[in-house]
Formats: structure tokens, C-alpha cells, sequence
């Protein structure tokens, strides 16, 4: 640990206790005075509840003092080695502030048996305590990164191994000020003349192997000259974010998911999926049967289409529903068109002009509404509003291992690959779009194809 790492995360200590003792007294201060924060407007009457200022100081500054700085110790804010982005260290410092009111409202309340001396002075006490501590963290990070700058407090690194160092890895060590990135060396030698010349503060092994005598030696030589050592994953350095560190008894373990899709990212997704479907289909209820009837005059029964897809994790099938657009036997009829197959790129079947397709079916899927009954698929279960597209079984018999991963997800009406080209994407530009989806799900992503999809839709682009 750098001194100057110490130092800093030790002042952050009694900088909090100054900006709280500093929030709290202004509050006091400016509830004393009837002072309100709203310009040109006064609201406030005269205080009647305040207690004397030697009575606020002993029995309420100090120990809210004591608590909010067991509180954001608790939530890791004077870590020495702070790898957090700004953003997640102003979050923690609300959380902290938000717990502080907490606990001072359920000791009032529960423990003294009493409202609080002043609501708007607690309302105060908040607002202050969050600008103070937010500004003390400001002048500490503006001090550090001048002394970095200026080479105090910089860990030097350096990587080792045959395999090259993840391009994303050495990025961020050549960007960030806190590192001082000396290259990468193929061997134990290279560290050792290294060193010699500038004191190394961590080595990086990119291929480590604990049956190597190399490994072994690199870490020996690293712990008997008190010089850092870490390993970066010998495998899914690509996806480094779907990565996470667990501990497995007291062993820390690397684990790997293979889409964001799960926990509670997979139950809320789950949620939407039922309670969208369930609400598109009461909405669109008298369109569906509409468009049933129409089917039924035009070409008679059936009137949807059930087809055998492949379903999550490539595990079995499901029964996709559509509104029938084709002719009544058009699957029969697929040996004999199968010479017509412009899709030549891969394992898809897809001819334009499809002469199976009926006058009703042109319309229907011109609009894409012969996708609507899938919406009870999504209602049921068995696929999400958002996701890869749906896969037939004989088409997956003859996908690589690389392009069924797919199947790490329920696939969907519409997804990433349906709103960038539909018919008109290759096959490999669809594959690595879906998986594109599948490692980097999120909400927002999934908000933003809906919206895609119905400027695609509305637009025609892309359609047969």
C-alpha cells in the first residue's frame, strides 16, 4: 500500500465528521433563525421544540457524528484502495445518509418515545449532510490526482506471461492515473531486471498455471520481494463484465453467467414478460379477432400456424403460435422450393416472392401481425417479448457450438437481430447480434428494440 493511499483514506474520516458537524449546526442555526431554503418565501413559525444549543451539541451532533461514520464505514467508504467509479461513490454516500435518517427517526419514535426536535431541520440535516460529505470526497479525489499527477502515490505494473494481457485490462491501467503501466514481459527474468531498475508495485500474470515451475517461481520471487501479485482470467477475457467473484467457503472463486439474465434480473424480466403480454392481448383482443376471421374468409381454417422451435438452453421445443399465412400444406411444399433458398449463408430458409404465402398473408406480415398470437407464448412462458429469434429444430442440428449460445435465453417477439435487418441480415450478422442481446442484456436495451421494433414495423424496413 502507498502511503499516500493510507493518508487519504484515513482523511476522509474526520472530513465526514466535519461536514456532518458543519450540516448539522447550519441546520440549527437556520431553524433557530426561521430561515427557510425556498427563496422569497418564509413558511416556517417561530421554533417552540428546539432544545438549547449545549443540549444539541452533547446529545445529538456528536452521536450523529459517530453514527453516520459507522455507517459509511459499513458501506466501504474509507476503503484505502478505492476501485469504485464516482457515480457508485456518490450512490453509497446517499445510502449512508438515507440509513443516518433511519436510525435517528427509529430512536426517537421507538426508543424516546417522541417526534424529532424539527422536521424541517431534519430535512436540512440531509440535504447539508450529502453536499457537505459529497464536497469534502471532491477536494480529497482533486488533491490525490494532482499528487498522481505529478507521480506521488502511483502503483507501477507490470504483466507477465506468453499470452498477450486482455486489450480492455491494459486500457484502463494505461488510462488511469493511479497506475503507471511498465509493459508487458514474456518471463520471470524479464520481472527480475525490471525491478532492478524501478520498484515494482504489481505484477500481472496473464497465464497462470499452478503445476508450472514458472508460476510458482514468479509468485516466490513476487512474495519474497514484497512486490503485488495478481492474475488476470486465462479464459472469458472477452466478456470480462459477465464475470463475478465468489467466495466458496473461504476460497475465492471466478465465476462465470452466461447473460446478465439472472437473479433478480431474470424474475423482473419474467414480471414484464407476464404483465405486458397479459395487457397486449386484452388491448389488442378485438384486432386478433379480426384478423381470425379474415384468415377464415380468405383461406379457410386453420387459422394459426403452430410450429416446433428449439427453446431456452436449447433444451427441448416449443409449439410458437402465428396467424397462418401461407397455404394450408406449405411445408409440404418446402423439398420443392428449396432450390429457390436465397438464404445460402447458413443453416435459414428464406425465399422472396414466397409463392405459398396467401393475399391475406402479404398484409399480415408486411405489418408483422402474424406475430401476434406468440404474445400467449410470452403469456405462458415459453418466450419473452424480447429476445433471439425463435429456431427450428433442423436448423439448430446444423449450428456450431459458438452460435448455439443462443440459447442462454427464452427467445423472443422481437429482439436485436429483428429491428437491425430482418430478412435482410446474414445469418452470421444475426448470430452475433442475438449473443450481442444475450451478454448484454438490460433493461434499458430491451425498452429501446420495443421502441425500434414499432419504428421498424411502422417503416416497413426490412420487410418481404
Amino acid at each position: 500500500m502507498k502511503r499516500s493511499e493510507a493518508f487519504f483514506g484515513i482523511a476522509r474520516i474526520p472530513l465526514d465528521t466535519l461536514a456532518v458537524f458543519l450540516a448539522l449546526f447550519l441546520s440549527y442555526r437556520l431553524r433557530q433563525g426561521n430561515i427557510d431554503l425556498i427563496p422569497f418565501v418564509q413558511l416556517l413559525d417561530t421554533a417552540k421544540t428546539l432544545p438549547n444549543f449545549s443540549v444539541y451539541l452533547h446529545f445529538f451532533i456528536a452521536p450523529s457524528v459517530i453514527l453516520f461514520v459507522v455507517i459509511a464505514s459499513v458501506l466501504g467508504l474509507y476503503v484505502l484502495q478505492a476501485t469504485r467509479s464516482a457515480w457508485e461513490e456518490v450512490g453509497r454516500i446517499l445510502i449512508a445518509v438515507l440509513l443516518w435518517l433511519v436510525a435517528v427517526m427509529t430512536w426517537f419514535f421507538l426508543i424516546e418515545g417522541q417526534l424529532f426536535f424539527s422536521r424541517i431541520l431534519l430535512i436540512h440535516s440531509v440535504f447539508f449532510m450529502a453536499i457537505f460529505v459529497m464536497v469534502g470526497r471532491i477536494i480529497v479525489t482533486l488533491v490525490q490526482r494532482s499528487l498522481l499527477h505529478s507521480g506521488i502515490g502511483v502503483r507501477y505494473v507490470v504483466s507477465v506471461g506468453k499470452q498477450k494481457m486482455a486489450e480492455s485490462a491494459k486500457q484502463t491501467l494505461v488510462r488511469d492515473v493511479r497506475y503507471a503501466y511498465m509493459g508487458h514481459v514474456a518471463s520471470l527474468e524479464a520481472i527480475m531486471k525490471l525491478s532492478s531498475k524501478q520498484d515494482l508495485d504489481l505484477v500481472l500474470q496473464t497465464d497462470p498455471n499452478p503445476e508450472s515451475d514458472e508460476t510458482l517461481a514468479l509468485i516466490d520471487y513476487c512474495r519474497s520481494h514484497h512486490i503485488g501479485y495478481a492474475f488476470l482470467p486465462p479464459v472469458f477475457a472477452d466478456v470480462p463484465h459477465l464475470l463475478s467473484v465468489e467466495r466458496l467457503g473461504l476460497l475465492p472463486m471466478i465465476r462465470f453467467r452466461p447473460t446478465p439474465i439472472d437473479g433478480w434480473g431474470r424474475i423482473f424480466k419474467c414480471g414484464c414478460d407476464l404483465v405486458a403480454s397479459a395487457f397486449l392481448i386484452l388491448l389488442l383482443s378485438p384486432l386478433l379477432v379480426v384478423i381470425a376471421i379474415v384468415i377464415i374468409l380468405d383461406s379457410g381454417f386453420p387459422i394459426f400456424y403452430i410450429s416446433k422451435r428449439v427453446g431456452e438452453q436449447g433444451k427441448g421445443s416449443i409449439r410458437v403460435w402465428k396467424f397462418r399465412s401461407m397455404i394450408q400444406d406449405a411445408d409440404k411444399k418446402k423439398a420443392e422450393l428449396m432450390t429457390k433458398n436465397h438464404r445460402t449463408d447458413g443453416p435459414l430458409f428464406k425465399i422472396k416472392n414466397d409463392p405459398r404465402v396467401t393475399r391475406v398473408g402479404i398484409l399480415l406480415r408486411r405489418w408483422s401481425l402474424d406475430e401476434l398470437p406468440q404474445l400467449f407464448n410470452v403469456f405462458m412462458g415459453s418466450m419473452s417479448l424480447v429476445g433471439p429469434r425463435p429456431h427450428l429444430p433442423e436448423e439448430v442440428k446444423l449450428y456450431t457450438p459458438y452460435q448455439r449460445r443462443v440459447f442462454a435465453v427464452r427467445p423472443g417477439i422481437t429482439g436485436l437481430a429483428q429491428i437491425s435487418g430482418r430478412s435482410d441480415l446474414k445469418f452470421e450478422e444475426e448470430v452475433a447480434l442475438d449473443l450481442k442481446y444475450v451478454e448484454e442484456w438490460s433493461l434499458l436495451l430491451d425498452l429501446w428494440i420495443v421502441w425500434r421494433t414499432l419504428v421498424v414495423v411502422f417503416s416497413r424496413e426490412g420487410a418481404d
